[in-house]
């Protein structure tokens, strides 16, 4: 074959890929199309079928002088905790439902939701659990939990995503937001057109570590496992590509109070039991730690659910009264509408905690008032805010008006949801503290 016979080749139209298609090809060429130039800028039609032609023509060009074999070399992706890779540089896979199941073609073509609505401090709490298994890094393995074990099935675990995504399809499901909105929970998202696969990276922002906000928390799925380390902003190489993101999942506004839905509707018996994990697990254990069920959980509450769910729920149906099926300890409507109306007894056998107070402006009363040796009506309004913020896994009695150690766990527990760390997060509250808690 010579060049002249080649010329037909030349004049073959571009072919657009099926949006339905799942092979690998197809959805190469979608990234693509995605940060190709605007059709003004001739960067659409014109150029894609400039380059499928050129793309033709050098297939045949190698088909002709290799004697009938178009090969075709790659550069190996650099291997997760390689030193010679650079940070940035960890591989990941492709869109993948969970445990590594055929995602379906409506998951290439459009974003799934999310399970429930997550809190910034159910997010955080995710990734955390990741740091504390230490999580190996892995772009074709799936944890226990389902994700694929790279940066982007990091990031879709932590937002309670139905499947693992992409660093380029992230964004599916976020908000682009500016540097001064970041709030633990958001992204610091960089995709590398010029190697898509393995020059990419995404990390969670956990809350920034100096006033001046040069460095921040990152929680990051990268070689050799997961890891939450101070990071200079937006990180350590290629910082100025890194753009912020937000969740459109997050629960009430994102401000991380409730308990992950804003419903007062039982949202089904299937949401709770052995093997649940969702928001409203972590809703039910705010509320039955607000009614008395504190000395149950020795963490948490949290979205999985666990033994001391159960037996919050049975001692709070034997508290009214209920026996045999109807104190199970599964929460049924009725269980449900005594909760989230403040029916019927606390487990202690006390009458409920009043509604919450609407949101107030009022300012803070200043650091002398807590403290070991304080007692005042201060501590008892920020334990109960506590609470109902789902930060009162540390209380056994109370809150009361006496300052106690559960009060500066339960103030610690709160800050270090914020990302603070340090003399930030000492459990003693503070201006910062006391306006995020109450607004």
């Amino acid at each position: 074959m010579t060049l002249t016979d080649l010329s037909p080749l030349m004049e073959f139209d571009d072919v657009e890929p099926a949006e339905d298609c799942i092979c690998g090809g197809c959805n190469a060429r979608r990234r693509a199309r995605l940060h190709a130039a605007p059709v003004h800028e001739d960067g659409h039609a014109a150029a894609r079928s400039v380059r499928r032609r050129a793309a033709v023509l050098m297939a045949a060009m190698g088909t002709a002088i290799g004697g009938g074999t178009a090969a075709a070399t790659a550069a190996p992706a650099p291997t997760p905790g390689d030193s010679s890779a650079t940070r940035s540089q960890n591989p990941q896979g492709e869109i993948s439902g969970l445990y590594g199941q055929a995602p379906g073609a409506r998951s290439l073509a459009a974003p799934r939701a999310a399970a429930t609505p997550l809190t910034r401090a159910q997010i955080i709490q995710r990734a955390q659990s990741w740091v504390d298994q230490g999580v190996p890094y892995s772009m074709s393995r799936y944890w226990s939990d389902g994700y694929r074990q790279d940066c982007s099935g990091f990031v879709s675990m932590a937002w309670g995503l139905n499947s693992s995504q992409t660093t380029w399809t992230l964004p599916n499901f976020a908000e682009r937001i500016g540097k001064n909105d970041l709030q633990p929970g958001d992204i610091l998202l960089y995709n590398n057109p010029a190697s898509p696969q393995a020059g990419s990276h995404v990390t969670i922002f956990g809350g920034w570590t100096d006033s001046s906000r040069t460095t921040y928390v990152a929680y990051e799925q990268t070689g050799p496992s997961t890891k939450k380390r101070s990071t200079p902003y937006a990180y350590w190489n290629n910082s100025g590509a890194y753009v912020p993101y937000r969740y459109t999942g997050l629960s009430a506004g994102g401000s991380g109070n409730g308990g992950g839905t804003s419903s007062t509707a039982f949202p089904g018996a299937d949401r709770f039991g052995p093997g649940a994990d969702n928001a409203y697990v972590t809703r039910l254990g705010q509320m039955l730690v607000q009614r008395g069920g504190a000395a149950f959980y020795s963490t948490g509450p949290g979205p999985r659910w666990t033994d001391s769910d159960r037996r919050a729920v049975q001692a709070f149906q034997q508290a009214q009264g209920w026996r045999g099926g109807e104190a199970d300890g599964i929460p049924g409507k009725d269980t449900w509408d005594y909760l989230v109306n403040g029916k019927g007894r606390n487990i202690n056998g006390g009458t409920p905690l009043p509604p919450p107070p609407p949101p107030t402006t009022e300012g803070f009363p200043g650091a002398q008032y807590f403290g070991p040796g304080q007692n005042n009506d201060h501590v008892r309004r920020l334990g109960e805010q506590l609470v109902r913020k789902g930060f009162g896994g540390s209380y056994t009695v109370g809150p009361g008006p006496r300052w106690t150690e559960s009060d500066r766990r339960a103030v610690q527990a709160f800050q270090q949801a914020q990302g603070w760390l340090g003399s930030e997060a000492d459990g003693y509250p503070g201006p910062d503290t006391w306006r995020r808690l109450f607004s």
